[in-house]
């Protein structure tokens, strides 16, 4: 008998630009918390109501990348942990169970592993996990683009109980290349190196969806036995450059990326082996109520 799937939302920053919501570059979805956090929590409900059982906190963009320095200093814990609370409170109103995951972002800029710094990234870490505590089930360590990254997160969570669900992102540049993080680190060494630091669950996001499916496969292969659950969310972009950094710039959507189109790569995935499937940036609600429809029977 098949597993049973269970539905992630969608990406939380188109979303809110939908909704007309505060949204301009480099704040990106943070600018909702800052000036119009009922967006957030309208957000939330409106992937619920899809059929969404598990929401990710509004905390991608509070880093110094999209938010500044200065006011990532000031106001950081205070906005994780308004993003906890507004995903709590979406959560509390739900007519069914509903779990809430931190989400944990790259904190130099997405799809640069080139920038991180191990030095910095414990401090800039912290408040995101002080804010967002009081609030969420379990961790989302997400669009991760090397294995040092999710290192760095897991030792930031040290003692923390719940649990850590990480999630890479995918060089998509050349779809046929071989499975690589965006780092270059091969797929299988990043998915035994998320079972050695402890996650409960491997997912891959914020890629093209046609890569993903091959990561599934190589994954899947290298955690033999393991009992590890998968999942997937892909993104609505074109290609990326390996130079790029998502977010600086408001990138197009793909037009046979719809609902229909999209349930079909999620199909893929599920054939994989995924059981944990919703969308990144450019998917809506519309996405999750069609993967809702058919693969969540």
């Amino acid at each position: 008998m098949a597993a049973p799937i269970t539905l992630l939302d969608g990406g939380m920053g188109r979303e809110l630009q939908r909704m007309g919501a505060p949204f301009r570059q480099p704040e990106w979805s943070a600018l909702a918390l800052i000036e119009g956090p009922d967006f957030v929590r309208r957000a939330h409900a409106a992937f619920i109501a899809a059929g969404a059982a598990v929401i990710t906190t509004n905390s991608y963009a509070i880093v110094p990348f999209h938010i500044g320095a200065a006011r990532f200093a000031e106001a950081g814990e205070a906005l994780a942990d308004l993003a906890g609370r507004l995903a709590r409170e979406a959560a509390r109103d739900a007519a069914a169970p509903v779990v809430v995951a931190g989400s944990l972002p790259p904190l130099f800029g997405s799809y640069r592993p080139d920038l991180f710094d191990a030095e910095r990234a414990p401090a800039l870490l912290a408040p995101l996990v002080r804010g967002l505590a009081p609030h969420v089930d379990l961790w989302l360590a997400e669009t991760q683009g090397s294995i040092v990254e999710v290192a760095t997160v897991a030792a930031a969570l040290a003692g923390d109980h719940r649990p850590l669900w990480i999630s890479y992102t995918l060089r998509d540049e050349e779809p046929d290349a071989a499975p690589a993080l965006r780092s270059g680190e091969p797929v299988a060494e990043a998915a035994r190196a998320a079972r050695r630091l402890g996650a409960q669950a491997l997912l891959f996001n914020c890629s093209q969806p046609e890569v993903i499916g091959p990561a599934l496969a190589e994954a899947r292969q290298a955690l033999v036995n393991a009992r590890l659950p998968l999942g997937a969310y892909a993104n609505a972009f074109p290609p990326m450059r390996k130079d790029a950094a998502a977010n600086t710039t408001l990138s197009e959507l793909r037009e046979d990326l719809d609902p229909p189109g999209y349930l079909g790569f999620a199909r893929a995935w599920v054939a994989e082996g995924a059981t944990l499937v919703g969308g990144c940036c450019g998917i809506g609600p519309e996405h999750i109520a069609e993967l809702r429809r058919a693969l969540a029977a």
